[in-house]
């Protein structure tokens, strides 16, 4: 299994290099200037040259890359332009606030998802199926600032159950989970009705019912465990997703995460902050995808079989 891991790391490597690289020259052919950014509207044309030179800008592109890259080597992420501290001590700041948005948002949809699912497979056909169903199809295909913005509406300004935006305690941690884990949910829910109307169906499970096994210990102990490997996928990759950035829920929610740090450095062209946190989200999908893979193993005896025999 260490080998396993080890292979799958090495493997993660050229990914790194070749999203990092992408990432670079992209944009810097991107439209606009980073150092007109940060001048404003007042500047002479020696002052955009002295920054240029102080940034590094001047020099041609392929050097620029080559420094790049030998600074990421480093572990050098350079400085914001727009704040001028590390982009390292900033992504550490916001990291924090993400993984307490990605925690909430994974803490309502993998319980309710889950359960909905079961609850919609053990009643296939009738009404309560056909309501989560439509339920569940309603919250894949529904865009999260649309239902970011009813929650904001409704439940924080009409309702003025909740803060509708900012950060603080729990409370204001409430409304940008749901907004965030509505997704999440209602694929957990559907992905699990589907595999478990699937796995129902087996040999051993009508055998286990014959035997008198009781319907909770046949959902629990038999059939759920053969659904798990779609949902931790699901999981994993959500999870992922929200840690390298949800961006959309974090700047209407105003929470001052990953996501909303790289919206401000794309939208101000902060050159290290977007490379820093291209780099972060990275490095995060490659960990994530190995994760899956242990998890792989450790679900299924067949899949752990053929991990050791690599």
């Amino acid at each position: 299994m260490i080998q396993y891991i080890f292979k799958r790391i090495l493997q993660g490597i050229p990914v790194i290099i070749g999203v990092l690289t992408i990432s670079f020259f992209l944009m810097n052919i991107a439209p606009g200037d980073p150092v007109r950014a940060m001048v404003g509207d007042y500047y002479s044309d020696d002052e955009l040259v002295s920054m240029r030179q102080n940034l590094g800008l001047d020099q041609p592109l392929y050097k620029q890359y080559f420094d790049f890259m030998s600074r990421i080597i480093s572990g050098n992420l350079g400085n914001s332009f727009i704040s001028n501290r590390p982009v390292s001590d900033d992504l550490l700041e916001k990291i924090p606030f993400t993984l307490q948005l990605a925690m909430g948002a994974m803490c309502i949809a993998i319980p309710i998802g889950v359960t909905l699912g079961i609850l919609s497979a053990m009643n296939r056909g009738k009404w309560i199926d056909r309501f989560l169903v439509v339920i569940s199809l309603s919250g894949i295909a529904a865009p999260v600032f649309w239902i970011a913005l009813l929650l904001i509406l409704i439940v924080g300004i009409q309702l003025q159950w909740l803060p509708p935006t900012g950060f603080g305690g729990l409370k204001f941690l409430i409304l940008p989970s749901i907004a965030l884990g509505t997704r999440s949910l209602a694929l957990l829910a559907r992905t699990t009705r589907a595999y478990m109307l699937e796995v129902l169906k087996e040999d051993y499970i009508r055998t286990a019912v014959a035997k008198g096994v009781s319907t909770k210990n046949i959902i629990l102990k038999h059939a759920l465990r053969n659904v798990l490997i779609p949902l931790i996928t699901i999981i994993a990759t959500d999870f992922g997703s929200y840690l390298s950035g949800a961006v959309l829920t974090e700047s209407i929610f105003g929470w001052p995460g990953v996501g909303r740090f790289a919206l401000n450095a794309i939208m101000k062209r902060d050159f290290p902050a977007i490379q820093g946190t291209v780099l972060f989200m990275a490095i995060l999908f490659v960990v994530i995808n190995i994760v899956v893979d242990i998890l792989y193993a450790w679900t299924d005896p067949r899949i752990r079989e053929s991990v050791i025999d690599e």
